[in-house]
């Protein structure tokens, strides 16, 4: 598929065929290309955990979500997916690494960092296995965990105190799903987002 396509295709998918699981060797190509994702100072602070067993992902389901507030079923559809990629970030990582000799922050001050590059590299990453699945043929969606699971999501899964869930992603072919309200708010224009040179003053001068 070409590129132009893929990110045209691309969107928020929360309906899966249970039936169909994830071949191996697309998991495996997916997560690869997460590796390919760009990271400040090469750092590579990041790591996923691959739920494909069916008891790895309700166990899931269970530490991080519950079915209040599951308006028109949007979590019961989210939970067919065969796939599920958690995304976690390593600031400790990051500190390291810039203290290095060709860095030199050996004071491993994170108030050297005008944004948590660790949470950001991550996203990337996540967004690279995001389009990997949308090329193959798969649909795929971003969710954050919520803030007060993450303790039981960390416990569930032995995930050190280090390594923190930026979102999972949920993989799989397509089944029945439906369009999120949301977008009926539309894409906004680009000249609202867009500023050559400068940025316009509210009265466009």
């Amino acid at each position: 598929m070409e590129f132009d396509e893929v990110v045209r295709r691309r969107r928020m998918v929360r309906g899966y065929d249970p039936a169909r699981p994830v071949p191996p060797e697309l998991v495996d190509k997916i997560v690869r290309h997460g590796l390919r994702a760009p990271s400040a100072g090469f750092s590579q602070g990041w790591s996923f955990l691959v739920l494909s067993a069916p008891e790895d992902r309700e166990l899931f389901w269970t530490v991080t979500a519950s079915t209040d507030g599951d308006a028109g079923g949007w979590l019961s559809r989210m939970r067919t997916a065969p796939l599920i990629i958690v995304a976690l970030s390593n600031k400790s990582v990051y500190l390291d690494r810039y203290a290095e000799s060709d860095k030199g922050w050996a004071d491993r001050d994170e108030a050297r960092w005008p944004v948590p590059y660790w949470d950001v590299d991550t996203g990337f990453a996540a967004l690279l296995m995001h389009l990997t699945a949308v090329n193959e043929g798969l649909g795929s969606c971003f969710i954050g965990l919520p803030a007060d699971r993450i303790a039981a999501f960390r416990s569930a899964f032995g995930v050190p105190d280090e390594f923190n869930p930026v979102g999972a992603l949920t993989v799989g072919y397509r089944g029945t799903d439906k369009r999120s309200p949301s977008l009926k708010r539309g894409h906004r224009p680009v000249d609202d987002v867009v500023h050559h040179g400068r940025w316009a003053s509210a009265a466009g001068a």
